[in-house]
């Protein structure tokens, strides 16, 4: 997205004056805990929905999404109050019943003429979200953010924030589905489960695994000083069915591994293709971080409808020499291993680690790749049908690499980054299989 001066398109969007949506009837009051998998994580995620109707216009939107907000949030108050720390310097939500913060807006033009949605673009796309003007930290942003866009045509942009801490990716899709059912005046799926003490810390903690996940690397590479020397270029590459089965037979074609999934094969692709571009010598560190979902491996079972973060950070770690210097299935192979140590006792040591530490996962000479592929984005129905298309805005940080659905069946997997521009130039070339 270098050089926009091509793009003689500019989105106006006009905003009013933002509103608090409380819930719909009394809630519990007082401090909810959070634990330390939701700790980790506090950053606002802001995510988009585009919806058009052929048969509905959006005359009535603002009123449809405020009113099942209010009703929905009666079984969500958490994010109806407002973020606060603990006595012991943690995150907690103090539910105070303020609301959540409802921005109204309108866009000075038809839908179309927003070019392809399916490429971010964080200028176009930062208009559509409401940023709580002059925040200095999250504490003074309420847990969740809400814009509705009209747009000429009779279609509309929801735009989310909510501060991940309050949830992960699918608790974050089971909120949202339902306030869509609400809107729709159909009874909820699934209830939400609020009692997250079921993952508090052990008395005494019980750390069990070295959780590498935080180490500190070195960057003997300099790829700090890239960074700041060069421009951010962002670009997404689309991996469909067929390049993803070749990468797989990549990975399996010396018989060191039996099978792997597209999700391993394609992580190990890129871990190696960013570690290339960015020139970091060979005895480099380098790290690889994910999210597990820990709901079917935590024992006993993390109940239905579980609202919070259950998911891990887990990693693999090598030098830069032993990654690109080995055939590809040595890669792939770390990765796979890394989501396979992922187990009830692994969660437990990981919750027990910062419950002792506090540390926070550590980025330099990192790559975060963050998996939304697998969440069902499409579904969201207020009654306007399915969006058009959904998807995140930006990225929150450098090191970070989204996998995104692609295309019709949503097969295919597009991946977006950001990096200096002279490493994008080495990356392209080696996204070609």
């Amino acid at each position: 997205m270098g050089d926009n001066s091509y793009k003689t398109f500019e989105l106006n969007v006009k905003k009013e004056e933002p509103t608090l949506v409380p819930p719909a009837a009394e809630t519990e009051k007082g401090l909810y805990f959070l634990s330390n998998l939701d700790q980790n994580i506090a950053v606002v995620v802001r995510t988009l929905y585009y919806y058009k109707s052929d048969s509905k216009g959006n005359e009535d939107v603002v009123e449809v999404m405020k009113k099942a907000l209010s009703d929905v949030l009666v079984h969500y108050y958490p994010l109806a109050g407002r973020l606060s720390i603990s006595t012991e310097g943690k995150l907690i939500v103090d539910c105070t019943g303020d609301g959540a913060v409802f921005v109204e807006a309108e866009a000075n033009c038809e839908m179309k003429e927003v070019g392809d949605i399916t490429k971010p673009d964080p200028v176009t796309d930062g208009k559509l979200i409401y940023d709580v003007p002059g925040a200095n930290n999250i504490l003074e942003i309420p847990p969740l953010v809400v814009q509705v866009t009209k747009f000429r045509c009779g279609g509309f942009v929801l735009g989310l924030s909510i501060n991940h801490c309050m949830n992960d990716g699918i608790s974050a899709m089971q909120f949202v589905n339902s306030w869509s059912e609400t809107a729709r005046g159909v009874p909820l799926k699934v209830l939400p489960f609020l009692d997250r003490s079921i993952l508090k810390a052990r008395n005494p903690p019980k750390i069990e695994f070295p959780h590498h996940e935080f180490a500190q690397i070195e960057d003997i590479s300099d790829t700090t000083k890239l960074y700041e020397e060069e421009e951010m270029v962002y670009r997404s590459f689309c991996f469909e069915p067929e390049k993803l089965e070749k990468l797989k037979k990549k990975a399996m074609e010396d018989g060191v591994l039996e099978k792997c999934t597209s999700f391993v094969a394609l992580s190990a692709f890129v871990w190696r293709a960013r570690t290339r571009a960015l020139r970091m010598v060979p005895d480099q560190k380098t790290k690889l971080l994910f999210a597990v979902d820990g709901r079917s491996r935590f024992e006993p079972v993390i109940p239905k409808g579980y609202y919070g973060n259950a998911i891990v950070l887990t990693y693999a770690l090598c030098s830069t020499g032993e990654l690109l210097e080995n055939p590809f299935s040595f890669s792939v192979g770390l990765v796979d291993k890394a989501i396979h140590m992922v187990s009830d006792s692994y969660m437990r040591s990981v919750i027990d680690y910062f419950e002792v530490t506090r540390a926070r996962p550590s980025l330099a000479a990192t790559l975060l790749i963050t998996t939304w592929s697998r969440l069902d984005f499409h579904t969201t129905d207020f009654g306007w049908g399915e969006p058009v298309f959904s998807g995140p805005v930006g990225l929150p940080e450098k090191e970070v690499i989204l996998f995104l659905s692609h295309g019709e069946d949503r097969k295919s997997i597009n991946v977006f980054l950001g990096m200096p521009a002279s490493a994008m130039k080495v990356f392209e070339e080696l996204m070609q299989i």
